[in-house]
């Protein structure tokens, strides 16, 4: 063989292992860019979700660009507006989907509570603007790859997003406008190896179009990771924390289940979490491709290099500490700059 070709063999096969060597969710750039999707309302675990989001916006890691809901119940757009706005954030826009979608309530009525109880902007869901409009305004104005898309409820919105085709706001359609502005997709679905689970199995449709077609790295956080970690009662408990929507919450939510007696199952927090300050401390991973099945069954097949799921490597236990500290998180002081709590460094 040519040393020419010798030489462009070497360089290729250099190039190669240098790009199969890099990680496959390097360590994030702040203050990252993020849009949070969630099916606020059938379970309480959004609340967590929503109070580490606004935690780490608080300290400097996050851009809230969007809240927005995949879920149509009839609290949706208000409950997150309350939130919002109680960590002082009251313009972050919020989205809810449109059209065909789950509206699924929740049982216990936290969120006609705190709606009842504390301020917010956003009176129901029709003052709110529909999620995939949003998507597709938020996304056009973006860098390139800057966006980390975090979502813990149903995949509705983000198939319509695939699925839509180029408007006002870009001339790309929506698998082009994810290609070029999002890097990653942070999802709390699925149950690992496989299994059934409610935020994959509920839409279905949406599920397998996501699965099938999402052009970014995506990293699951499964139903397995967070059913272990319990959290909530030292909230409940802290007599310092007055006048809260997330403490009102737990306190409603937590009596009434005799599985919540020790704390509620955090899956949507870990999401979260690990979006924000990265897995590599916390998590083992296992790539490979996730599938779905027509009857609601999540698959995982080894071998693929653009998802991953969270393998456990810290104790549940330390992941608690870690995630109650941060749903104890208070609104910053907007003239001290202070808050009541810090964040896990």
């Amino acid at each position: 063989m040519p040393k020419k070709s010798l030489f462009l063999l070497g360089f290729l096969l250099v190039f190669i292992g240098f790009v199969q060597a890099q990680p496959l969710f390097p360590k994030a750039t702040y203050p990252m860019r993020v849009i949070f999707d969630t099916d606020f309302g059938p379970d309480y675990d959004d609340v967590g979700a929503i109070t580490i989001l606004h935690c780490f916006a608080d300290s400097g890691y996050i851009r809230i660009l969007a809240t927005i809901a995949s879920s149509k119940h009839k609290n949706a757009a208000a409950a997150i507006s309350v939130f919002n706005t109680y960590f002082n954030r009251p313009e972050i826009p919020i989205g809810v989907v449109r059209g065909e979608a789950v509206e699924l309530g929740d049982k216990q009525h936290w969120t006609d509570t705190v709606i009842s109880r504390y301020p917010h902007r956003i009176l129901s869901n029709e003052d709110a603007m529909d999620a995939l409009v949003l998507y597709r305004k938020l996304l056009s104005a973006q860098p390139d790859h800057s966006v980390t898309i975090i979502t813990v409820g149903f995949l509705t919105n983000l198939a319509n997003l695939l699925e839509s085709p180029k408007d006002r706001y870009s001339s790309l359609n929506g698998y082009e406008l994810v290609t070029r502005k999002v890097i990653n997709l942070v999802s709390m679905a699925g149950r690992f190896p496989s299994g059934n689970e409610f935020n994959l199995a509920q839409d279905i449709k949406s599920s397998k179009k996501v699965l099938a077609d999402w052009p970014t790295p995506i990293l699951f956080s499964g139903f397995e990771i967070g059913q272990k970690i319990k959290t909530g009662i030292p909230l409940i408990h802290n007599n310092e924390i007055r006048e809260s929507p997330v403490k009102d919450v737990f306190s409603i939510c937590i009596p009434l289940a005799r599985e919540d007696s020790s704390g509620r199952m955090s899956w949507d927090e870990t999401a979260v979490f690990v979006a924000v300050k990265g897995w590599q401390k916390y998590y083992d991973l296992e790539t490979g491709k996730c599938t779905m099945h027509a009857d609601g069954i999540n698959e995982w097949k080894p071998g693929g290099a653009t998802e991953a799921y969270l393998v456990e490597k810290m104790p549940a236990d330390q992941m608690s500490l870690i995630i109650n500290q941060l749903t104890m998180h208070q609104p910053v002081n907007q003239e001290s700059g202070k808050n009541g709590s810090s964040t896990e460094r």
